[in-house]
């Protein structure tokens, strides 16, 4: 009979260091999806728009790792972080120093409901953006209580959006047609 084997975010951190593309989410290491052309244009839209309109107030970083002890490090595909940059020059970030985290989703949709979400409200990250290219929506998720997200608002792409922690900047959230 096999045993499955469940990592701890330091075992994690050495065992797979030069792995590319792996996330550890409760514990068990995930392989993720290849990146499609809509995903990486939109991570790399929404990463040039953040730069831009939160330079000096954030730091904003793409498929990077979060440390989420004991069993977790998933590697979203934007944080938007509290400054200064150097502050994580020797320790990845951790859920206290997260002001939005986006994900983009395609084929990996449900998978970040049922599996991220939760794991990113439990860790009390006050805001979650994901971009939902299927349908053409961004599901907006906020106030985390007992691993869940209480407000769920769902935006069209006229529709633009301000971050919880700068409401003073309506950013739109995809490109214009």
């Amino acid at each position: 009979m096999a045993t499955r084997y469940r990592f701890r975010v330091e075992e994690f951190e050495r065992a797979f260091r030069d792995v590319p593309r792996v996330e550890l989410l409760r514990g068990e290491v995930y392989q993720m999806s290849p990146l499609g052309p809509k995903h990486a244009f939109m991570v790399a839209w929404l990463d040039d728009l953040l730069h831009e309109d939160l330079r000096g107030k954030a730091v904003v970083t793409v498929q990077n790792p979060l440390r989420l002890p004991p069993d977790s490090e998933p590697e979203p595909d934007l944080l938007v972080l509290k400054p200064p940059l150097d502050r994580y020059q020797d320790q990845h970030p951790e859920a206290s120093d997260v002001l939005l985290l986006i994900e983009v989703a395609d084929t990996s949709l449900e998978f970040d409901r049922g599996m991220k979400l939760p794991l990113y409200a439990e860790a009390g990250i006050p805001e979650v953006w994901l971009v939902n290219l299927k349908e053409n929506l961004l599901e907006v998720y906020r106030e985390p209580r007992e691993g869940r997200y209480r407000s769920i608002r769902l935006l069209s792409p006229s529709e633009p959006v301000s971050p919880l922690a700068f409401p003073e900047i309506s950013l739109p959230w995809a490109p214009s047609p």
